[in-house]
């Protein structure tokens, strides 16, 4: 069963999504694919990992760092999870590049090199924004590329994200 519930954020609304293990969805009103892998059938209630998932958002929007993860349940191919993993990893108020994910993946994976391009998708497939931090994934020049969230939400972390970028492209 698919639990939802709205935010009111200072960026606009937010559709949150859970199941019985974890969050499963976070998408601002009117985003590209907005749920579209969650069922149709949906109960309005809340849960234990939408109310961690609210009081994480209540932090972040008041300008800190949250100290802790909600429960989290993103579903993607095991490619997909292995990316969101290294996008957890992203400090607060810094970038890195589809590339940087790409070189961290094959040297992981003990492979040559990875497509940036394969991250990309799977960075757009992010279906838990702001918490996944897909917002700090920048392209090679520091553009924001592909945000599905829109160019508005994709400064969330504020001026710290964008001198992250101007730093990154500096080394």
């Amino acid at each position: 069963m698919i639990f939802v519930q709205h935010y009111d954020s200072p960026l606009g609304g937010i559709l949150l999504a859970a199941d019985g293990i974890g969050l499963r969805g976070l998408w601002f009103d009117g985003q590209k694919y907005l749920a579209r892998d969650l069922p149709a059938e949906r109960i309005g209630q809340d849960t234990p990992a939408l109310a961690e998932a609210r009081r994480w958002l209540d932090i972040y929007f008041a300008g800190s760092q949250p100290d802790f993860l909600p429960p989290l349940h993103p579903v993607g191919t095991a490619f997909r999870q292995s990316v969101w993993e290294i996008l957890l990893q992203i400090p607060y108020g810094r970038t890195t590049t589809y590339g940087e994910i790409a070189r961290q993946l094959a040297e992981k994976q003990k492979l040559p090199r990875m497509s940036a391009q394969a991250v990309g998708g799977a960075v757009g497939h992010n279906e838990i924004s702001i918490i996944i931090p897909c917002h700090r994934v920048v392209g090679t020049n520091g553009s924001l590329t592909g945000y599905a969230g829109g160019i508005v939400s994709a400064g969330i972390d504020g001026e710290r994200c964008a001198e992250a970028a101007s730093r990154l492209l500096l080394q």
